[in-house]
């Protein structure tokens, strides 16, 4: 049964990066597959999230994940063309178990991904996740935000804070002039942007359609003003 369940799942998930043109790679989605796997078994453990069935992981937490990735392979391949920048840093600040920081680095092979988180057992996942995966791009890190001064030019977060402490907490770990801030959140948080610092600046609100999940989402993207 649970084999059957398992194809189930790799079907929903075919269908989803389908749905979303991602043309990912047979090896991508086992890689994405394996992740769920052991998001399932550190789960009963660490509780890195609260979501404990395979399907609702599935959606809500991979698929979720996913609508995000042709966005910011949008972003990475103009900063890589555009800017000449020679690699892309990303930091995914409060990772928990991982999502979105491994989904990207699986899903945007040429993207360095940085988790942070300050809970060390979920900082320690991510670098078990990234042996297991064999994905020399992802790397936990087990530090409050605000203590991180290396240079990234993406700083990501999902569900994380509000848009306010997100962009205080993580400033001094954005790379001038041409880091960014990717947000995903639900619905459009307009209170939140309203009080966003007056030197930081929404660029652009992105809506995201999130395969098999019938819930709004966006990404709010921001830069230094």
């Amino acid at each position: 049964m649970a084999a059957v369940n398992n194809d189930t799942l790799r079907q929903q998930l075919q269908a989803g990066a389908d749905a979303l043109a991602l043309g990912l790679s047979d090896a991508q989605i086992t890689q994405l597959m394996d992740f769920l796997a052991l998001l399932q078994k550190w789960n009963k453990v660490y509780n890195l999230t609260a979501v404990r069935d395979p399907q609702e992981m599935m959606s809500h937490h991979l698929l979720d994940s996913l609508a995000a990735v042709a966005p910011l392979r949008r972003h990475v391949a103009g900063l890589l063309q555009e800017r000449g920048v020679a690699a892309v840093k990303l930091l995914d600040v409060g990772s928990g178990g991982g999502l979105p920081g491994v989904v990207f680095a699986i899903c945007c092979p040429e993207v360095d991904v940085s988790c942070v988180d300050t809970v060390g057992k979920k900082a320690a996942f991510i670098q078990q996740a990234a042996v297991a995966l064999k994905l020399r791009n992802l790397h936990g890190v087990h530090a409050r935000v605000e203590t991180l001064a290396t240079p990234f030019d993406i700083i990501s977060c999902r569900a994380f804070a509000s848009l306010p402490d997100f962009v205080t907490w993580s400033r001094a770990a954005l790379v001038v002039p041409h880091g960014v801030w990717l947000a995903m959140k639900g619905k459009h948080p307009e209170e939140e942007i309203a009080a966003l610092p007056a030197d930081v600046s929404v660029f652009h609100v992105e809506q995201l359609a999130v395969p098999s999940l019938d819930a709004e989402r966006c990404i709010i993207w921001m830069k230094p003003a």
